[in-house]
């Protein structure tokens, strides 16, 4: 048997690849981390993908028969369930009372699906999986499940440190749930993580971070990347206008750009008023009059962003809540682009004030920044160069994928999971 995507021998280790959600295609951060980790790892292992979707992202059967396409030639099993809550309200309401209830963190309840279960014990019970990937661990209701076997556990940020920043910017009462939430996420970081074979985190700040929560745990760092070849610069003059990326659903855009909208892009308008703000990403039509007030452009959903990015003068990133790395960073750096960003935006990455990005600290920072990109083209050209390099050098799929292959073969030669009584 060959492999589709690249005609490799198949016959090499099982892995049983345990997503959150349907990484195809690959349009947002979290779905293009976990695309790219499958393919990487669809090199070595012969994988076995059981994937949760939802409504939001793959709504129509259509939807779900183009997922299954793109994702059929990287997997030689793909097996695609609903998130349970989606089908019912009374669920979704189900699963936060019996977060306060048990004391356990919602995400626990959130992805407990019978049939999803079910299939996770037929298959460990029938195949020889080498390693099991679990793509967040959002998924650790699974985890007890893999007595004896070699566990991955891969954190597209640490969440505990997610929420507790989330929950600064909320009002009271909510501000009380969700740094509840944090506790319970960090008591399952600290649970779990040193159990497993392996925690896989996209930078050093977070491997630090999930070091100092469970400081016995086997971390390794991959970071977020991009194909360097899809994503290049395009030819053609840049037009004067800001540009950002990013889906409306996802709480650290939406917070960033209301706040940016409202704090950032007056002091802009003073001195420019017509400079064109462009928003790309999932965005409901309430929302997008919204912001159409307050100057910002939503153009909704596309299927490929690049033709926007290459349009723009200077790509902004005004994430102010977040864990992670943003790949909407490395996309316009491979691009090619100029980017403005806050701290928290470009936290974990290799970003280097008036390098290859300008980092601002306030809201005057923030519009200086852009004003110094448009009006200087020597800056803009220095940050547009330096930017392409590196991505191209640390952040380049091919260049990550070296070292997460041999992180897991690492972690396959040591003992299995230990199950947590």
């Amino acid at each position: 048997m060959m492999r589709k995507e690249d005609g490799v021998d198949a016959k090499r280790p099982k892995m049983l690849f345990l997503c959150q959600t349907l990484p195809y295609p690959p349009d947002g951060g979290a779905l293009i981390r976990s695309y790219h980790t499958m393919r990487l790892l669809g090199r070595q292992y012969d994988i076995t993908a059981l994937c949760f979707a939802r409504r939001s992202s793959r709504p129509s059967l259509s939807s779900l028969a183009v997922a299954r396409e793109g994702l059929g030639r990287i997997t030689s099993r793909l097996e695609v369930f609903r998130i349970p809550q989606e089908e019912s309200r009374l669920r979704f309401v189900w699963d936060h009372v019996r977060s306060l209830v048990t004391w356990r963190v919602y995400t626990r309840w959130v992805y407990e699906a019978r049939d999803y279960r079910k299939r996770v014990e037929e298959l460990i019970a029938q195949e020889d999986f080498s390693v099991v990937h679990l793509d967040s661990l959002d998924l650790l209701a699974y985890l007890p499940l893999f007595t004896g076997a070699k566990v991955v556990v891969a954190h597209h940020n640490i969440e505990s440190q997610l929420l507790a920043r989330r929950a600064r910017s909320q009002g009271f009462f909510r501000r009380a749930y969700i740094r509840l939430q944090a506790r319970l996420s960090r008591r399952e970081e600290a649970k779990w993580c040193p159990r497993v074979a392996l925690n896989v985190t996209v930078s050093e700040e977070d491997a630090a971070t999930l070091a100092a929560i469970a400081p016995k745990s086997h971390i390794e760092v991959a970071p977020n990347g991009v194909d360097t070849n899809s994503f290049s610069p395009l030819e053609g003059v840049p037009e004067r206008q800001l540009v950002f990326v990013g889906g409306h659903t996802w709480f650290p855009n939406r917070h960033g750009m209301d706040y940016f909208a409202r704090n950032v892009l007056p002091l802009i308008h003073r001195i420019e008023p017509e400079l064109p703000t462009v928003w790309v990403g999932r965005a409901q039509g309430p929302i997008r009059d919204e912001m159409r007030v307050l100057g910002i452009h939503m153009t909704g959903y596309v299927d490929d962003i690049r033709p926007y990015v290459a349009r723009a003068a200077c790509v902004i990133v005004p994430i102010y809540v977040g864990g992670g790395t943003r790949l909407k960073i490395l996309d316009a750096w491979a691009m090619g682009k100029a980017v403005v960003s806050t701290p928290e935006g470009c936290e974990g990455l290799r970003a280097e004030h008036g390098e290859n990005i300008l980092i601002a600290r306030n809201d005057g920072e923030f519009a200086s920044a852009v004003f110094a990109i448009l009006d200087d083209p020597d800056l803009r050209q220095r940050l547009e160069k330096r930017g392409r390099t590196t991505a191209a050098r640390y952040y380049d799929w091919s260049v990550i994928g070296t070292g997460m292959l041999a992180a897991y073969t690492d972690a396959c030669s040591k003992n299995g999971f230990e199950r947590y009584r």
